[in-house]
C-alpha cells in the first residue's frame, strides 16, 4: 500500500505519476483530516513530472500538516521534478531529503 504508517507519528507515502499521484495525495489529505497529527514523508522517486494540479495537492497536504505543527519531507526527487520545484519556489517551503531514510532520521532526531 502506498500510504504506510511508519510509526505512531509518521506516515510514508510512495508516489508515482498521475493518476496514482492524485489518488494518493487525496487519500492522504483525507487521512490527515480525520486521524491524529502526523509527520509526512512523500517519496517522489516514481514521479517523473508534476503539473499545476499536482502542485496544488502538495500544497494542500503541506497546509494540513503544518496546521498541526508537523513537518512534510519530499524525498527521491528526479532532476526534472526538482527543476519544477525550483522554478515555482517550492524548494523553499518544503523540507527536502535525498531519500526516505534521511527524512525519517531527521524527523526522529527532532522529536526527541
Amino acid at each position: 500500500m502506498p500510504i504506510q504508517q511508519w510509526s505512531d507519528q509518521i506516515l510514508v507515502v510512495e508516489l508515482g505519476n498521475d493518476p496514482q499521484f492524485t489518488d494518493e495525495l487525496n487519500s492522504l489529505t483525507e487521512r490527515l483530516e480525520r486521524d491524529p497529527p502526523a509527520d509526512v514523508v512523500l517519496n517522489m522517486q516514481g514521479v517523473k513530472f508534476v503539473n499545476s494540479s499536482n502542485i496544488a495537492k502538495l500544497l494542500r497536504v503541506r497546509k494540513a500538516v503544518i496546521a498541526v505543527e508537523r513537518r512534510v519531507f519530499l524525498t527521491g526527487i528526479s532532476t526534472q521534478v526538482w527543476g519544477i520545484l525550483l522554478v515555482t519556489g517550492l524548494d523553499k517551503i518544503f523540507n527536502v531529503a535525498d531519500d526516505t531514510a534521511s527524512a525519517l532520521t531527521s524527523l526522529q532526531m527532532n522529536r526527541q
